[in-house]
């Protein structure tokens, strides 16, 4: 029986590299999971970006494909290659970051979290980083209009950091609600001993917003010191809220500690827009051998299928997430896996696994 709604109109951009393989695997685990649950099929809307926007549009995030996102509520992102563009296309934002600065996509959350079947340097590991998305100290980032980096001489090179209570207060409000629905633990990664402005009023404002949720306890560390306690005591942790380059660092280092950057899942959010988007490259060596782990994309879409359900009330949404979170785990504790994992199945043959589980729960 299909769920009366109106139907899901979601973004399809491939990307560089593997994009088409996991872009594609992850469509298909979105399609039969929505099935299963009895919700309408998805109204994919196709656009471009890197090489293919390249070649057909003469831009790698050519301007319709901005437009068209504009008008959608959520859509999937599949890596870009920026590094192997012609060089007259290198310099401009590359693809990820013109599409978070444009849409306003403020907040990227980053969960990590060891799964039975799955060789992890972490043994128990349940966190989610929290990353400020639109400023710190990326040059994509940390000016109103062109780049923070520049050169007074061929030998010096500068580079601005741009924090404000604005953002810090709105990706901490959002760290703390998450927590509220986990285990009430919020931990800011800051290092403000070196940068006391910068980084001191990042930390500041997190702990005003702490006094806001009284029933959450609340800590600091230094990012150099977060990093050592990461991979020493990482089940000691639950939500952890920093500035843009930490979190990148950060969630990478979370992403390995669990088995694999293939298993490293992000979704970029506004208050009105989600794109899910794995945390990993476009790994050009693996394009088209159909060896490419499709779980980082996979569960950034069921993060991007439970932020649509949570605004929407929308449970059948929600169920569809699950079942597909389920039928992942499943497949990985069966010990069906890719290559990066130490397994022996191909990206499809992985998808597919997963497809059918999807009816067994």
């Amino acid at each position: 029986m299909i769920e009366s709604t109106k139907p899901l109109r979601l973004g399809l951009i491939e990307g560089d590299g593997i994009g088409p393989e996991i872009v594609r695997a992850t469509r298909d685990v979105i399609d039969e999971a929505l099935q299963v649950v009895g919700i309408a099929p998805v109204e994919w809307v196709p656009l471009l970006i890197g090489h293919a926007a390249i070649g057909e549009c003469g831009d790698p995030v050519p301007e319709q494909t901005l437009k068209g996102l504009e008008g959608l509520d959520a859509w999937i992102m599949g890596p870009h290659d920026n590094a192997s563009y012609p060089r007259a296309y290198r310099n401009g934002l590359p693809p990820g970051g013109a599409v978070r600065k444009r849409l306003g996509l403020y907040a990227n959350i980053r969960p990590a979290r060891t799964l039975e079947g799955v060789r992890a340097t972490a043994e128990s590991m349940d966190l989610i980083i929290v990353r400020e998305n639109s400023e710190g100290l990326y040059a994509d980032r940390n000016m109103f209009a062109g780049s923070g980096e520049f050169q007074p001489t061929p030998d010096t090179a500068l580079s601005v950091g741009l924090f404000t209570r604005v953002a810090s207060e709105r990706i901490a409000r959002l760290a703390f609600e998450i927590a509220g629905r986990r285990r009430k633990r919020v931990t800011i990664v800051h290092k403000a001993n070196v940068l006391p402005l910068t980084m001191g009023l990042f930390r500041d404002v997190c702990y005003e917003v702490a006094a806001e949720y009284p029933d959450i306890e609340t800590t600091d560390e230094h990012v150099d010191a977060m990093a050592a306690h990461l991979v020493r005591t990482p089940q000691a942790y639950d939500v952890v809220v920093t500035e843009n380059l930490f979190g990148d660092i950060l969630s990478d280092l979370a992403g390995e500690l669990s088995g694999s950057l293939g298993m490293a899942s992000s979704l970029n959010c506004s208050d009105t827009q989600a794109m899910a988007q794995a945390v990993h490259g476009a790994a050009p060596t693996l394009a088209g051998h159909n060896r490419a782990n499709p779980v980082a994309l996979i569960a950034s879409a069921v993060m991007m299928l439970r932020w649509l359900a949570d605004r929407d009330s929308y449970s059948a949404l929600r169920r569809a997430a699950e079942r597909i979170e389920y039928a992942v785990a499943e497949t990985l504790r069966a010990g069906v896996a890719t290559s990066d994992l130490g397994g022996l199945a191909s990206t499809t043959e992985f998808t597919e696994q997963v497809r059918a589980r999807l009816h067994r729960w």
